[in-house]
């Protein structure tokens, strides 16, 4: 009592208060004083390590915020942070939280090879949404999970979807005509995206959802997009890190109402298929009748006790493949179609293999997948330049050393810095020109092979990066058949990262049909 009595009477005013208002002042003074402790010696502990790892000054509140504008640019400072820094460089975001960003084949191979979680940041304010899916999930259960789901992306599962890739883009593509008579640009990316739910909708889940009529007046569709734009969001405002500030805030509110609206769908269509399953006897039986799919593997998989998955579990892995199948594959088809239009000797050489394969054909089939390889090249080149998950971060769990002995301890946020490890001029030369033939096999055997990564590598790689080259193979198929594509000059992308990497201003194209019979045989040579 005399103790609080005394802190109380050197304070530089007077206040009545009771005995249990003096002590609630006193704890709360000595939580505060043991947090900002707490913090100060993180930051020093940080600031230790990393003295290994030089990197660019940084402001000693904001971190290296200020310099990373939302402006179109970011990357750019990325990149230039990767020539002056070799290997590795810290990023601070405000002054207690600092992830080591690698952009160096032999750095990310380490991490890579690694089962390290995904971090416990900007992969939190998704689980909500998702739930422990194979996104986020880690440990044991990340790997009971991904061997029960690998099944899904067998060959035999995903050959009858190139059909339906195929219809997709077809509707999209017809939507378009119109903007071909017009002589105008039109921003690519919207459709796209709704081109790409629309696939994965009815790949995955057999599940023909309209959107791409319905657009964003569908209740779904506007809650997905209202989720991802939410999630962005929050990982941009700071004070929306902390889930009691976002929760209390108008966009907490919004972000709960949709995360009510998407699993209710998702719970309703499970629901549908697990009365369609009961009527059935086996998947066998469920082939004969429609082709066996994603959510067919999900509710006919056992975990290691023989017992069925719980629809709780089910869910997650449903709301996670639609998250990941749909934005990822939208950012990679439309950077494509820009890649394209501003290139036209290549798009001319992809559109003259893809007559040739097609023929008589007004669609790839499985078996032409395998043959378009200067379209292939192109598709990897436009995937270097622009990957979809521009960045992969790791919480490590224990201490990890690099190959020229440097080490950060447990605890530590690494990054593998996607964007600027492709452009890495150490590793590729003249890095910012599409150039198609980085890709020839006589290439490719002479680059480290942790050099190219749009899927990620190591055991945590994608799972579903057949499936997602499948669709952009037959979706620029489609688009090179009946549309030549130009880019806009007066509008670039502004790239950017979001929850994927997108363009802050759109993706401008315009499209001119073809003349019937104008392409009808190879005059330019794959080299």
């Amino acid at each position: 009592m005399d103790s609080i009595n005394m802190f109380m009477d050197s304070m530089p005013f007077s206040i009545d208060l009771s005995y249990m208002e003096r002590v609630v002042i006193l704890l709360c003074v000595g939580l505060c004083t043991f947090k900002i402790t707490s913090l100060l010696i993180k930051r020093s502990n940080l600031v230790r390590h990393l003295k290994a790892f030089p990197g660019p000054p940084a402001h000693w509140f904001f971190g290296h915020a200020l310099e990373m504008k939302r402006d179109g640019t970011e990357f750019d400072k990325s990149v230039a942070w990767g020539v002056r820094f070799p290997f590795a460089f810290p990023v601070w975001f405000g002054p207690f939280l600092s992830i080591l960003n690698l952009h160096h084949p032999d750095y990310v191979k380490t991490l890579l090879s690694s089962t390290e979680p995904k971090d416990d940041i900007a992969y939190r304010f998704i689980k909500p949404w998702i739930g422990d899916g194979l996104l986020v999930s880690s440990g044991q259960k990340w790997f009971n999970h991904r061997r029960l789901l690998t099944p899904g992306f067998h060959y035999k599962i995903l050959k009858p979807y190139v059909k339906t890739m195929a219809d997709c883009s077809r509707l999209m593509l017809d939507k378009w005509e119109g903007y071909s008579q017009t002589n105008e640009f039109f921003e690519a990316f919207g459709p796209v995206s709704l081109m790409s739910l629309d696939n994965i909708m009815r790949c995955a889940f057999s599940n023909n959802s309209n959107c791409q009529n319905e657009g964003e007046t569908n209740t779904y569709i506007k809650a997905v997009y209202e989720l991802s734009d939410l999630v962005n969001m929050r990982v941009r405002v700071f004070p929306y890190h902390s889930d009691l500030i976002f929760y209390l805030s108008p966009h907490g509110f919004r972000f709960r109402r949709a995360c009510r609206v998407t699993h209710r769908h998702t719970e309703e269509v499970i629901r549908k298929r697990k009365e369609e399953l009961m009527e059935e006897a086996k998947p066998e039986q469920t082939q004969a009748k429609r082709n066996l799919d994603f959510l067919d593997i999900l509710l006919c998989a056992r975990d290691e006790d023989d017992n069925a998955l719980s629809d709780e579990v089910i869910r997650a892995e449903v709301d996670t493949f639609m998250f990941e199948g749909h934005d990822t594959t939208a950012s990679s088809i439309s950077f494509l179609m820009y890649s394209l239009a501003s290139h036209p000797q290549h798009q001319k050489i992809c559109r003259e293999e893809i007559l040739q394969v097609l023929g008589d054909k007004e669609t790839l089939e499985w078996d032409d997948l395998s043959k378009i390889p200067y379209t292939t090249m192109c598709i990897k080149e436009s995937l270097r330049l622009y990957p979809a998950v521009p960045g992969i971060s790791r919480k490590l769990t224990k201490t990890m050393t690099f190959i020229d002995g440097r080490s950060m301890p447990e605890g530590s946020y690494i990054g593998a810095g996607l964007y600027a490890h492709h452009r890495n001029s150490t590793i590729w030369e003249n890095p910012k020109v599409f150039d198609p033939l980085r890709f020839l096999p006589e290439n490719v055997s002479k680059r480290h092979p942790h050099a190219f990564l749009p899927f990620s590598a190591g055991p945590r790689n994608c799972i579903g990066q057949n499936f997602a080259m499948n669709e952009m193979k037959v979706v620029i198929a489609q688009m090179l058949r009946r549309y030549q594509l130009m880019a806009d000059p007066a509008r670039p992308p502004k790239v950017a990262a979001r929850l994927v990497l997108c363009s802050l201003n759109g993706i401008y194209i315009k499209i001119k049909p073809l003349q019937p019979g104008a392409t009808t045989s190879l005059s330019m040579k794959m080299p």
